[in-house]
């Protein structure tokens, strides 16, 4: 990974920050964003020790389409290549929450923003071409079902039906990306990065993370073995080309059959336009 820069959202921590050093220490060019500046920074300190090379940070609320927009305004302004995108950030809330843009969170922080992000960035991806689009969903999207009627959840909240949900997004995302950016040398692939011990939920814990996780932990993956398939998608040399595949435990896997689903796919992409206010990516 020498001579390539990368991008790692949500590396403060867990699989973003063990992805960011899994990275750093193949000698990659690393940069992070986190919510939280002093996090941002003490993750990055320790990734520069990994790697010994440059960091650069960038900080705030992905949640935020226009601190989305800011930030991608000073990667573009500070980083002349980006190799690889890791749209690696997500979260999940047992209750509803809004953001500033007045959407519901689950689905602006997992779904929009990773959205957002490859678009304002994906210039600057053709241009560092062969280059790589990274997104981390998980098994759950097996359980997920796009309400095109409800997709904020106003009239019917569950977290982890939002959550889902998300997940899904991300693979249905992930595959018309591939399909748009067939013959431009930019690939998107998406991946489950196991059942990993971290903090996630946390903030707003339903009844799973509260009661169950502490009795699961033991069983879980460490963030680690977690990062394990975020780095092979980033690194590996046998997947240049390889465009539009979901992976677990660094293999190809099947997706559940509503990601193939290229009619839904088409219609989140135009309504995740529509809510960020971008046109599409050809």
């Amino acid at each position: 990974m020498h001579g390539r820069t990368v991008l790692v959202t949500g590396a403060t921590s867990g699989i973003g920050k063990a992805t960011a050093l899994g990275l750093a220490a193949m000698g990659a060019h690393l940069a992070v964003i986190g919510r939280d500046r002093g996090r941002t920074e003490t993750a990055a300190q320790e990734i520069r020790a990994a790697g010994g090379g440059q960091v650069d940070v960038f900080v705030g609320d992905l949640a935020s389409q226009m601190d989305v927009r800011r930030m991608a305004g000073e990667i573009l302004a500070a980083l002349p290549r980006v190799d690889v995108l890791v749209n690696n950030a997500g979260g999940y809330w047992s209750t509803r929450h809004v953001t500033a843009d007045g959407l519901e969170r689950t689905f602006a922080l997992n779904h929009l923003a990773p959205y957002l992000l490859t678009h304002l960035l994906l210039a600057r991806l053709r241009a560092s071409a062969p280059a790589r689009v990274v997104t981390v969903s998980s098994n759950a999207h097996t359980s997920g079902r796009i309400d095109f009627d409800d997709l904020q959840g106003e009239n019917s909240y569950s977290g982890s039906r939002a959550y889902n949900q998300s997940k899904l997004a991300n693979i249905l995302f992930t595959y018309e990306l591939a399909r748009r950016l067939q013959g431009s040398r930019v690939t998107a692939n998406v991946l489950h990065p196991g059942v990993v011990s971290t903090s996630f939920g946390a903030e707003d814990p339903g009844t799973l993370q509260r009661v169950f996780v502490p009795l699961l932990r033991p069983l879980m993956l460490s963030a680690e073995k977690g990062a394990a398939t975020s780095v092979f998608l980033a690194s590996a040399p046998e997947l240049e080309g390889v465009s539009g595949v979901f992976f677990t435990r660094g293999k190809p896997h099947k997706s559940a059959k509503d990601s193939y689903d290229r009619a839904a796919a088409a219609r989140l992409w135009q309504v995740s336009a529509d809510l960020t206010g971008v046109g599409s990516i050809r």
